[in-house]
């Protein structure tokens, strides 16, 4: 991390990824093989972060990309020029997906554009430090996180099965906090915790459809999430309590996403990937 990263704390939350010091290294290593090929790819928060690694590597594989995200114009125009620098297409779709009306138009958008929907992939979130529980929480904050988390995943999912057959892939990100607890991030956890059990709830429902439903539990990833939401004294030395001594880059996330997404994880539905840098965690 930068000399001057404790600097760089924005106080927004989503935060942008263009202002961040260092940035995050969201660029692919490999060369693509067509793992994705004629597919078509829904990503929630993939203007920047895990999404943004998520969307350029999808694109490097073969399939075209739709990004819904909230207000992030600069970060998600830059997301759009990274897919198409790999020779693919990309949608933009700004708007609130705790909405459930957004949520069902960002899936439409996408069938619309691109005439189809493959993978989903449920990774929009939000988090706050959180007051210590027994103090008065900010009640719209709250329903912020609950909403973005946890009902935009819903939402989002209920539009994109109209339009999935057999063969499908969603991908949901939960959080090595959903594992082990955050006592900082009660609210987030807590939301994380839901979207694991949206996976495995979600996985024996759509078996049968053959539509495989699995999870991305992170550690400690250098994203916008950290100088929007923690304090200078968290950023500088953020993921050096990992056994692996440092935070994860997006780019070392996004293959996880890769490998549920496409046919090498044609075995694997209800299950979580943990790229946490080393915790060791409960499956």
């Amino acid at each position: 991390m930068s000399e001057n990263a404790t600097d760089r704390v924005q106080e927004r939350m989503p935060a942008y990824e263009s202002k961040m010091d260092p940035k995050p290294d969201y660029e692919p290593r490999f060369p693509g093989v067509g793992k994705l090929k004629g597919r078509v790819a829904l990503i929630t928060g993939g203007d920047s972060g895990i999404g943004r690694a998520v969307a350029v590597l999808f694109a490097r594989e073969g399939a075209k990309v739709a990004i819904a995200y909230l207000d992030e114009h600069e970060d998600a125009e830059e997301a759009k020029r990274l897919v198409e620098a790999e020779g693919s297409e990309a949608l933009l779709i700004p708007g609130d997906l705790g909405r459930k009306d957004h949520a069902t138009e960002a899936v439409e958008k996408t069938v619309e554009r691109f005439g189809r929907i493959d993978i989903l992939i449920n990774n929009a979130a939000v988090q706050y430090i959180d007051a210590p529980i027994e103090d008065e929480l900010d009640e719209e904050q709250l329903r912020k996180v609950m909403d973005t988390n946890v009902l935009s995943y819903f939402f989002t999912t209920q539009a994109a099965l109209k339009h999935m057959g057999e063969g499908a892939a969603i991908v949901n990100t939960t959080s090595v906090n959903a594992f082990k607890g955050n006592d900082m991030l009660v609210s987030y956890s807590t939301t994380r915790g839901a979207s694991l059990a949206f996976t495995r709830s979600m996985a024996s429902a759509l078996a049968d459809r053959g539509i495989r439903v699995n999870a991305v539990a992170p550690g400690p990833v250098w994203t916008p999430f950290i100088e929007g939401s923690m304090p200078p004294e968290m950023v500088e030395g953020f993921g050096e309590g990992t056994p692996l001594g440092r935070a994860g880059q997006p780019w070392e996330i996004a293959t996880s996403f890769l490998f549920l997404a496409s046919a090498d994880g044609s075995y694997f539905t209800g299950q979580t990937l943990h790229p946490n840098g080393g915790k060791i965690v409960g499956a």
